[in-house]
């Protein structure tokens, strides 16, 4: 089985997909346009921020799993994959340490001028007056939205600084807010007022795009610094820029739109030049400890794959299939047992939509339970019923 890797993993992790029998192609300076005239031969591909559009879907007929070394599957087109049977899975949370200490690295180098500090240095410019007139955090205000691993590990280590902590995200509640030492907002714009510093920690979908709008930015404090280091739709930025032109706030971005694709080379942004705004270039999970933790679980999901044919963080998944009928069979653990049951479906027109077989211990009876998408008749029932060296017993139960 061969499988493709389009983004850099650490060696260590190459090696373990070696072991694991696969014939590896590590071709970490794959791009969008490489993926998209397919991959004739591979089986599995995992990639980081490389895109996978639905070019690559189509064109890879062999593909069967893709492994998102990361969180946000944003870059991957699942809606194209679940129409090819494709697995899309992703390794959440092994990066979120690495994420919030680049969080709070923004946040204390625009308090502090630490960029400006060390470009002086080097330039043979001395200014300490100039780089004497840091706030400082402590006491002062952190908003954080999201409160996910990411968002989590932020508040832990800003809590550390003495900053104090208002929150919002969806799953929220006062309950786990007093938990977690932190004051629950009830709106994102409740944060923006009050707080000196507004970090974002959100996945990328559909409910977040734009969420942090035009009106939140134009609430925060003059003054206030802006942090993202989640991805760049969830942030209105057209408007994020005017508030950085006119110099009411600050920024740390790690991520924003004109971000290039390519791993190396020149490129232009019309945050440049902006005294007030510093950007990473994506580099939030980027640290060793988190690649060798995101490598490793991806090896982990590819091991599952091939060795019990299960995928662990199974995003594409249906959660609930409509079937209105469900038909338990008990029967005897013999070859072609399962197989003559569904033909006896099949001859009735009737969709098995779900199925799950289970064997009890000493491997002599086993349980398959069936989703259907229509009741059968009593003539299909009894035709699988009687099939007594076979079927043990045949229940018919409606799922609503």
């Amino acid at each position: 089985m061969k499988i493709t890797i389009a983004d850099k993993l650490p060696a260590e992790a190459i090696k373990q997909l070696e072991l694991l029998g696969l014939n590896v192609d590590n071709n970490p300076g794959l791009k969008e346009a490489d993926l998209a005239s397919g991959l004739p031969e591979s089986q599995i591909l995992i990639v980081r921020s490389t895109v996978v559009n639905r070019d690559c879907v189509d064109n890879s007929p062999k593909l069967s799993l893709i492994i998102r070394a990361g969180a946000g599957v944003n870059n991957i087109d699942i809606e194209a994959a679940s129409g090819k049977g494709i697995y899309v899975a992703n390794c959440p949370g092994k990066n979120a340490i690495a994420v919030a200490e680049l969080t709070l690295g923004l946040i204390l180098s625009l308090d502090r001028f630490i960029p400006q500090n060390v470009s002086d240095f080097h330039a043979g410019k001395w200014n300490k007056a100039a780089y004497s007139k840091a706030d400082g955090l402590f006491g002062k205000t952190l908003g954080i939205i999201g409160t996910g691993m990411i968002g989590q590990e932020v508040i832990k280590r800003a809590q550390g600084f003495g900053l104090d902590i208002v929150a919002w995200s969806r799953s929220l509640t006062p309950k786990i807010a007093d938990e977690m030492n932190v004051e629950c907002a009830k709106s994102i714009l409740d944060v923006a007022k009050s707080s000196d510093i507004l970090s974002v920690h959100l996945a990328m979908n559909d409910q977040t795009k734009g969420i942090i709008s035009k009106e939140i930015l134009s609430a925060m404090k003059d003054g206030a610094m802006f942090i993202n280091t989640s991805r760049d739709g969830v942030v209105d930025e057209e408007a994020l820029f005017e508030e950085l032109k006119n110099g009411r706030l600050k920024a740390g971005l790690d991520v924003f739109s004109e971000e290039p694709e390519f791993k190396e080379g020149e490129f232009e942004s019309r945050f440049q030049g902006m005294d007030n705004v510093y950007i990473t270039h994506h580099i939030g999970a980027s640290t060793y400890q988190a690649q060798m933790a995101v490598a490793e679980d991806a090896v982990d999901i590819v091991r599952g794959y091939l060795q019990e044919g299960k995928v662990r963080n199974w995003l594409n998944r249906c959660e609930h299939t409509e079937s209105p009928w469900q038909l338990v069979v008990r029967h005897y653990d013999k070859p072609g047992v399962i197989a003559n049951v569904m033909n006896e479906l099949k001859e009735a027109q009737i969709n098995a939509q779900e199925l799950e077989n289970v064997i009890f211990d000493r491997k002599i009876a086993a349980c398959c339970t069936i989703q259907l998408d229509a009741e059968p008749s009593d003539k299909v029932l009894k035709n699988i019923r009687t099939r007594q060296d076979e079927v043990i017993s045949a229940t018919l139960v409606p799922r609503r």
